[in-house]
């Protein structure tokens, strides 16, 4: 059997910690990198058998990158504090790195949930990440936002789903979105990518009725609204913020 190292980053998510842990507690190493938890997550994971290695935060990738050079086992399970290893999976994972004949790294589908109901549409139902994977064959390219890591070897997929409960509540998701639309105008800004009018008036709209007509929204409710309204409003955040850092970075060139 291959052993297999878990590489979770944190900060303040002492609330969500323990089922994470608990779910991934077959691993032969769990590694926690927190970045400056207030609120006892560094507690929550030493109590649990982690071991806890404290890094500032430079960016989603960068803190993957720096757990990666810090595991002791070549193969390594990514996961973040809201995702959950199901029973299946974890029967799956473990078959997987008892053969040799396995791929170097395998894309996984993730199952979410919002507001406490199961997400079938908005898009969400083709969501799959890579977080298993040979880590000396892949690495996070710099991203600020959805990072997601290369590989240089060969990819299959998993047929287990992993469980993902990304909002605590409406109040931690619109915190959310608004985070990743000003990560996700730095990162444009620096792509160097413009800010153009029909980016605010066109492209909100368009996500809306993609993820809510396209992508199935409908079938999921009120839930499944309003996830595909706060979607949009993350896209006008993320172009307001673009036409911003613009606009004061041409006051200051005058």
């Amino acid at each position: 059997m291959e052993p297999l190292s878990v590489l979770i980053t944190t900060r303040d998510e002492a609330d969500r910690l323990p089922e994470c842990l608990e779910s991934c507690s077959f691993a032969d190493e769990i590694v926690v990198v927190d970045s400056g938890s207030r609120d006892g997550t560094v507690e929550v994971a030493r109590k649990a058998g982690a071991r806890v290695l404290a890094h500032e935060f430079e960016g989603h990738a960068a803190q993957k990158n720096w757990g990666l050079d810090r595991v002791a086992h070549r193969w390594v399970l990514i996961l973040d504090a809201d995702e959950r290893v199901s029973p299946a999976l974890r029967e799956e994972i473990l078959r997987r790195l008892a053969v040799p004949a396995r791929r170097d790294g395998y894309w996984i589908r993730r199952r979410s949930t919002f507001l406490g109901r199961s997400i079938t549409g908005c898009g969400w139902q083709r969501d799959r990440v890579l977080r298993l994977f040979d880590r000396t064959k892949g690495r996070y390219p710099r991203r600020e936002v959805h990072e997601e890591v290369e590989m240089a070897g060969d990819v299959g997929a998993l047929d287990e789903p992993l469980l993902h409960h990304p909002a605590r509540n409406l109040s931690d998701w619109i915190r959310k979105t608004t985070r990743y639309a000003e990560l996700g105008a730095e990162e444009t800004r620096r792509s160097g990518r413009r800010y153009r009018p029909t980016d605010l008036f066109l492209r909100p709209p368009a996500r809306f009725v993609k993820q809510y007509l396209g992508q199935g929204g409908w079938r999921d409710g009120v839930e499944g609204f309003v996830l595909c309204a706060i979607s949009a409003f993350g896209v006008l955040l993320k172009y307001a913020h673009l036409r911003e850092g613009e606009r004061s970075g041409r006051r200051e060139e005058g």
